[in-house]
């Protein structure tokens, strides 16, 4: 959900987190005066500011999330442990949406939304933010810690003491022992996890809006980059499907609205358009929620991926997507001013950034190229690996 509704820094404001993009809708600062006594109207330069940053914020984690995604499934293919650290642990591996996930995201999704609604309605909105805000702590920390680490291995000089660990917990004994928690790191993972921690405390006790987005801009890479859908045609429905729950929950009910004014918690982008009269304090903000940046990502991700396989040193779906991205954002913004009222962000988003990619394939003549190119899953992958080995051992 992205929102220009000014509202003071107290005032709990966010998305649904289990479905990222449940809270797609943008609000003009003009629709509801929460406080009745004054309003804050931002200046022209405050309001471009706060704006331009937010898109640029969200460009950030689809670009680098959409690179990393690309290292993550050439590791997935080749089975093998050359992606940052490897696939040691199962957080690190991919997770592919299939058609049959894409057509019931929508349906969990409106389930989930419409389930925090009620709840907010039934039990007291502070304790219900008080568990959220220690659960997505503890998210936030080992989010930003694994966007951290393929930087920190660059920035430590090669002489860095980095020891190996593994907390290893497992249960039953002999042949029938299996593993509960089977969790690999380094030391370098642990300097990650210290300044994460840092920043999860900050976030904890202040609530402060850069520690927010430090927060959600490290869930969006890390959804970019780890959301793999299998195919083009598997993103259409995705992203259809998510065009027409925005749109209905926007305009057709308050229930997105309530549950965005009632759910706290870091899982949109914020930035303060009062920053140039009051500073880092500034209270007033524009927000962005990843919803709007995650779900149009997976696919520009997955466009990226498709030019690589084509292996002709062009990035031109990716490129086409990405410049499609920031003109619906773009828009989306444009028509909220315009008309001074919520838009769902993915009614502009979608149609852009599916329809660029299709007209530039039209062109080209790869528009059947591009619907048949197929992902596999980490199973699939990994079954053609066993089969592989087994082939070579009979040989």
């Amino acid at each position: 959900m992205s929102e220009a509704e000014q509202v003071p820094a107290s005032a709990p404001e966010a998305a649904v987190a289990a479905a990222l993009d449940a809270l797609n809708a943008t609000d003009y600062n003009g629709t509801e005066a929460l406080n009745a006594t004054a309003k804050f109207v931002a200046t022209p330069e405050g309001t471009a500011l706060a704006y331009g940053s937010l898109v640029f914020m969200a460009l950030l984690p689809i670009f680098f999330g959409a690179i990393r995604s690309v290292s993550c499934s050439k590791s997935k293919e080749l089975g093998e442990n050359d992606y940052d650290s490897g696939f040691r642990n199962a957080a690190d591996m991919p997770e592919t949406i299939t058609s049959r996930d894409a057509a019931r995201f929508p349906i969990i999704a409106s389930c989930t939304l419409f389930g925090l609604y009620l709840f907010f309605k039934v039990f007291s909105q502070e304790y219900i933010n008080l568990l959220l805000s220690v659960y997505f702590f503890a998210l936030g920390v080992l989010a930003l810690s694994h966007t951290m680490s393929p930087l920190m291995s660059r920035v430590f000089p090669a002489s860095f003491p980095n020891k190996q660990y593994q907390l290893l917990f497992t249960q039953g004994s002999g042949e029938s022992k299996e593993d509960i928690v089977n969790y690999e790191f380094d030391t370098k993972n642990l300097v990650c996890l210290f300044i994460s921690s840092i920043v999860g405390v900050w976030y904890l006790l202040k609530k402060h809006w850069i520690a927010n987005n430090l927060f959600g801009l490290a869930f969006a890479l890390n959804g970019v980059e780890l959301l793999h859908l299998n195919n083009v045609s598997t993103g259409c429905i995705l992203l259809g499907g998510l065009f027409v729950y925005d749109v209905f929950w926007v305009f057709g009910t308050n229930v997105m609205v309530t549950v965005a004014k009632s759910f706290e918690a870091p899982i949109k982008l914020v930035f303060p358009q009062d920053l140039l009269e009051k500073g880092l304090e500034a209270s007033n903000f524009a927000m962005l929620g990843l919803g709007d940046i995650v779900i149009p990502g997976i696919f520009i991700a997955l466009l990226l991926r498709f030019d690589v396989s084509l292996n002709k040193n062009s990035r031109t779906y990716f490129y086409s997507s990405f410049l499609a991205y920031i003109f619906g954002l773009g828009l989306t913004i444009f028509v909220m001013h315009t008309f001074k009222h919520a838009q769902p962000a993915l009614l502009y988003l979608v149609p852009a950034c599916v329809g660029f990619p299709v007209i530039v394939a039209l062109f080209k003549g790869e528009l059947t190229e591009m619907f048949r190119y197929e992902e596999a899953s980490p199973e699939e992958a990994g079954a053609k690996d066993d089969s592989s080995e087994s082939e070579k051992k009979d040989q």
